[in-house]
């Protein structure tokens, strides 16, 4: 169940057919998109099969879970994160509908692109940060604080290529704008039986 307004799920990012450049890119981006669900769908199987043998692993055999807890954070920040992209790209985001019914559609319209826009400024500067991190825990090699300790620079890359992709996504929607869809030229009917 999508829980953006029924509006905004219409308003798809195909509508870029009128610049090829643009729809291109959205086509390679959406193809990127699919991979990366389907791989973070295996990353949530694979958190929950980790979970469930720690679960185990402690409550049957009193062992210890050094790497467990962690590796399963790993895998549902990365899944969340490099998932933000195809989610945005399906206008699957919670949208508040309170506004929807009572603006006209061009004024709906214009509320959407601003939206995008904030949105698209909010999530470059996360990316960008994001950036910064991974620089910083690359360079200055951070590992996390546990006994298992694995390198900081793991989740990091995830929310940084999950923050840049859901940038690019959102700027493409924010393109398409600008290049709405051709219509087809009209039949004509003649006026012979």
């Amino acid at each position: 169940m999508m829980h953006g307004p029924l509006t905004d799920q219409n308003d798809r990012s195909d509508t870029a057919a009128g610049n090829t450049l643009v729809a291109a890119f959205e086509r390679g981006l959406a193809f990127c998109n699919t991979v990366i669900v389907v791989l973070a769908a295996v990353a949530l199987i694979a958190a929950c099969v980790i979970l469930s043998y720690s679960v185990l692993g402690r409550a049957l055999f009193h062992s210890p879970n050094y790497w467990q807890d962690e590796a399963a954070v790993f895998l549902l920040v990365g899944a969340t994160f490099m998932t933000a992209a195809y989610v945005q790209g399906q206008r699957g985001h919670i949208g508040i509908e309170a506004f929807v019914g009572l603006l006209p559609p061009m004024l709906n319209r214009i509320r959407l692109r601003l939206v995008d826009v904030a949105s698209f400024l909010f999530c470059a500067f996360f990316a960008w940060k994001s950036w910064l991190l991974l620089a910083e825990a690359w360079t200055e090699n951070f590992h996390s604080g546990s006994t298992w300790a694995p390198p900081l620079w793991i989740p990091y890359s995830l929310m940084t290529t999950g923050m840049t992709l859901l940038s690019i996504q959102i700027f493409l929607q924010i393109a398409a704008g600008f290049f709405p869809a051709k219509k087809p030229p009209a039949v004509r009917k003649s006026g012979r039986k």
